[in-house]
């Protein structure tokens, strides 16, 4: 039989065992809060990046309600704010990315609005009424921040269509439709919010149309839409002399 010897080594005292074992006992049970140490420099720069992104954003306000958003650009914004150029990108990425930060808030009641707000926009109505409130506060947000909607659109329209926001619009309206049995529910989802795209409100709004104009053209326009059976097909009258 083949012995193999294996020489286990002790433990040098010169080389102590790291980290050093704990004594019975003083191991705090697994669940417990632990202190853990706070490191100055990197706490700073969170309050800084906090602050910093307050600035700007309040520097964007301002600037939005005196000049407009098309005369607002990112060299004025950084003065404005008193922040870097740098400091600016980093925080928002582009143009487009910092106006739909100061949308956020606005786009935040909407989606609160619809998922747990009062009816009609809330539950509790009828989908087609829901849809109708969803589309008409849209309209009504869009008129009173038409050109903050326009500055954060991205310029490519299938980033547009694959945006959170937009999913979780066409989500609603989706829902909406199949609740009231409306045929083609995924396609009219997006034709839907399509009459909702804020180029066209703000478009329709330019050349003279009213708000309530607007808000009266959806409800009709849903209510076409969402109808469960099909409007019948009209029959073709020949005329005489045509075979």
């Amino acid at each position: 039989m083949n012995r193999t010897m294996v020489r286990i080594a002790a433990p040098s005292a010169s080389k102590p065992h790291w980290p050093p074992p704990v004594p019975d006992g003083l191991l705090p049970p697994y669940d417990a809060e632990m202190e853990l140490p706070q490191v100055e420099g990197q706490r700073a720069q969170r309050v800084d990046a906090v602050r910093n992104r307050e600035a700007i954003l309040e520097a964007a306000t301002r600037l939005l309600r005196d000049r407009g958003a098309a005369a607002i650009t990112m060299d004025c914004l950084a003065n404005e704010a008193g922040v870097g150029k740098g400091t600016l990108f980093r925080r928002f990425g582009d143009r487009a990315g910092l106006f739909h930060a100061l949308l956020d808030e606005s786009e935040r009641r909407l989606q609160e609005g619809f998922i747990r707000g009062p009816a009609p926009l809330g539950p509790g109505a009828p989908p087609v009424e829901r849809l109708i409130a969803f589309g008409q506060e849209l309209l009504q947000l869009t008129a009173e921040r038409g050109d903050l909607f326009l500055a954060s659109l991205p310029p490519e329209h299938d980033l547009r269509y694959r945006s959170p926001v937009y999913g979780a619009y066409r989500a609603h309206v989706r829902t909406l439709l199949e609740q009231a049995a409306a045929e083609h529910s995924d396609y009219l989802a997006d034709a839907l919010l399509a009459a909702l795209d804020p180029e066209l409100i703000m478009h329709q709004l330019g050349r003279g149309l009213s708000l309530e104009e607007c808000k009266q053209g959806w409800a009709a326009l849903v209510r076409t839409t969402a109808q469960s059976e099909p409007a019948p097909t009209p029959r073709l009258t020949r005329l005489p002399g045509r075979s």
